[in-house]
């Protein structure tokens, strides 16, 4: 049986998630690699979960991966992508906020032959929106509601002097298009940048984000109209260590590359 090499990029909570999950042992897949700016950090845990795996530069990965998991900061994206694609390999996205003013990087893999996959990630409903937008899709509005720790230290807050200190009561901190959203918060609504490729664009897609000290969950809201169904869709994602990112995140990302080596695939 040939496996596909997969190596990670980054090595947060997400990363970690996925390198155990596939030190573990997924079909068809082996874990050839992680990127990580700090690797003696990153060789203790690798040590202290029993995992073999070599550590990397960013611009070694084509060597050692068929596929990149980029779990990384979404300032680096191009490092992380641009090597693979320019080899015709596949990167798996999930700093979807960041890929959104990037379309140089789909065009460098349909020149290369490479591939930029993004996985649903803290949503749902993707093959709903993506299956609708084959016809026509009038809207897509989005509401997201966070605990005001999870949005913290965001640019946008930071330029607009908001500040989630003290917060008692919900307070919208932001309206807008989904490419503006994924510019004004580039760590929170990777969401929205995902759904907004999967249905009718960044520019189309709207989005009202909301600071809720009455909530402990990331909570996301999607109404979708369109000439062949009309849809509401809602998720409560379970914050992970990084209260940015949900749980959900992580496990997404398994579930796609799960697909890559199955014999049977359940959805578009």
């Amino acid at each position: 049986m040939s496996f596909k090499r997969i190596a990670i990029a980054g090595l947060g909570e997400i990363g970690k998630t996925v390198a155990r999950k596939l030190a573990q042992g997924l079909p068809g897949l082996v874990l050839s690699g992680i990127a990580t700016r700090d690797r003696a950090k990153a060789q203790a845990w690798l040590d202290r979960e029993g995992i073999s795996c070599s550590l990397v530069a960013l611009d070694e990965l084509p060597e050692h991966a068929d596929l990149v998991v980029e779990c990384a900061p979404a300032a680096i994206l191009d490092q992380i992508c641009r090597p693979m694609l320019n080899a015709g390999k596949q990167v798996m996205v999930l700093s979807a906020s960041a890929l959104l003013p990037r379309h140089d990087l789909i065009e460098l893999a349909r020149a290369h032959g490479g591939r930029i996959i993004v996985p649903t990630g803290a949503l749902i409903g993707f093959d709903a929106v993506s299956a609708a937008a084959e016809g026509t899709i009038s809207s897509v509005q989005m509401i997201t509601r966070k605990p005001p720790n999870g949005l913290a230290g965001a640019p946008y807050l930071v330029a607009n002097g908001i500040s989630m200190d003290g917060l008692k009561s919900a307070l919208c901190v932001f309206k807008g298009s989904a490419r503006d959203a994924a510019a004004a918060f580039p760590a929170n609504v990777n969401v929205v940048a995902a759904l907004s490729l999967a249905g009718i664009g960044p520019d189309r897609t709207t989005i009202e984000i909301w600071a809720d000290p009455a909530v402990t969950r990331n909570c996301h809201q999607i109404k979708v109209e369109s000439d062949s169904a009309n849809f509401t869709m809602a998720i409560e994602n379970i914050p992970s260590e990084n209260p940015k990112t949900g749980r959900i995140t992580a496990l997404s990302a398994i579930a796609a590359l799960r697909k890559l080596g199955s014999p049977l695939q359940v959805g578009t």
